[in-house]
């Protein structure tokens, strides 16, 4: 129901994804995770297309931590930001994190060495159902995530969604 993926860069580190359907407590999670009461990162899932997308996110933001050079105050924040393609922050949260009205939601922590997460604390603030990982292809909106992304028909010719979307949030600082 879970996946837990340990970063290659950071042994230490481990990233796990909760996804949920059938919310009815969006707006509950969104205050408590803006207020810092419930741990993780809160993500709309369906503007995500793959785990992967997210582990990127994630190694991104574990890397900035790290060297002190986060762009938002939080890890949890980090990773949120991460999903985006350009550097507006409140746009990223905006787009990448829970509103009020959403149905499904994807959380994302990361525990480092000895901080741990408690896995039920967190489920059992959610109101719905978790489902499995290979689920979110039927939660994503596909249409929505070529028009954040700005991604073309013509390049998805040459790659993946997934490629095109990996390269935008990885190119974002550069650009």
């Amino acid at each position: 129901m879970h996946m837990t993926h340990r970063l290659d860069l950071f042994p230490d580190c481990a990233v796990t994804l909760l996804l949920f359907k059938d919310v009815r407590n969006a707006g509950d999670l969104r205050r408590k995770a803006m207020e810092g009461a419930v741990g993780g990162s809160w993500i709309n899932p369906t503007v995500i297309v793959d785990p992967f997308q997210i582990l990127v996110a994630a190694n991104k933001a574990v890397h900035l931590y790290k060297l002190g050079k986060m762009k938002t105050r939080t890890l949890a924040t980090e990773v949120i930001f991460n999903l985006s393609p350009n550097n507006n922050i409140s746009e990223a949260l905006k787009k990448f994190g829970i509103s009020a009205n959403d149905t499904s939601v994807l959380i994302v922590y990361i525990e480092e060495g000895g901080n741990q997460m408690n896995r039920e604390h967190l489920i059992s603030q959610v109101d719905g159902h978790q489902v499995s990982l290979e689920n979110l292809p039927e939660i994503t909106n596909v249409t929505e995530v070529r028009k954040i992304y700005k991604l073309s028909s013509q390049e998805e010719r040459i790659g993946t969604l997934l490629d095109g979307i990996i390269c935008r949030m990885a190119t974002k600082d550069v650009l």
